[in-house]
């Protein structure tokens, strides 16, 4: 198998350190066990480049050899395909997985995000509140009656439902005991805990990046004024 290359952004600021979507591709090589590598483009001055990878200025995105994924989702199935661990082989396992994988990207982020950024915002009255309710609410029923949500087992649905699920504000919404121990028992898998650790290390070396080139450019103005200060000192009237 080829290796697998998930592209992220250099640096992100603190507050979505963590959460940033490359770690569910992350979390998929890990709980694979395939290796993989990270490369990245910048935060800011999203250019052409990254257009060419990923038309929406997004990350992730996946390079499985001379196969090119810009959809997080699509990139996570590609990966959950190539290991039984992720992905029942048999097509009832299969079907039921690619259901839940595909419900918790369009039946419940599509509620989680857009309701969580209305809260960002301080606005007085989010009235997307109900129907994220409802749909918390429904999630609840089905994880008081199953542990998994597809095949009996651990899956990528399972991956990428308690991502969705583990989000500070969605988590601290309500009190849904199923769902809580559900999102507690996945993220204490080591493959989360080694995926969540090398994202929050990646940014923060990205930190120390920064502050160097920070400095430098700090430097190169301060020597610029200098220059230009002693020359003009030296100037005859």
């Amino acid at each position: 198998m080829s290796k697998l290359i998930v592209w992220t952004y250099d640096w992100v600021p603190d507050g979505p350190r963590g959460f940033v979507r490359d770690i569910r591709l992350r979390w998929a090589c890990e709980e694979a066990g395939f290796g993989y590598s990270v490369q990245t483009v910048p935060f800011n001055d999203r250019g052409s480049d990254h257009l060419a990878r990923q038309p929406f200025g997004q990350v992730p995105f996946l390079n499985d050899g001379e196969l090119e994924l810009f959809e997080r989702g699509a990139g996570l199935l590609d990966i959950a395909r190539k290991s039984e661990k992720l992905m029942p082989r048999d097509p009832v396992g299969e079907a039921q997985t690619l259901q839940w994988t595909i419900a918790a990207l369009n039946s419940m982020e599509i509620v989680t995000v857009p309701w969580w950024f209305l809260e960002m915002t301080g606005v007085k009255d989010n009235h997307l509140t109900g129907w994220l309710e409802s749909r918390l609410d429904h999630m609840e029923r089905v994880l008081m009656e199953r542990e998994w949500l597809a095949a009996g087992r651990f899956t990528v649905a399972d991956l990428l439902m308690a991502d969705v699920l583990r989000v500070v504000k969605v988590r601290s919404f309500g009190k849904r005991t199923a769902t809580e121990a559900y999102v507690a028992r996945i993220t204490e898998r080591p493959s989360f805990k080694t995926a969540h650790a090398d994202q929050m290390a990646h940014f923060a070396a990205g930190d120390a990046s920064r502050a160097l080139q920070n400095l430098d450019e700090s430097r190169r103005y301060n020597n610029f004024f200098l220059v230009n200060h002693t020359a003009r000192k030296g100037d005859k009237p």
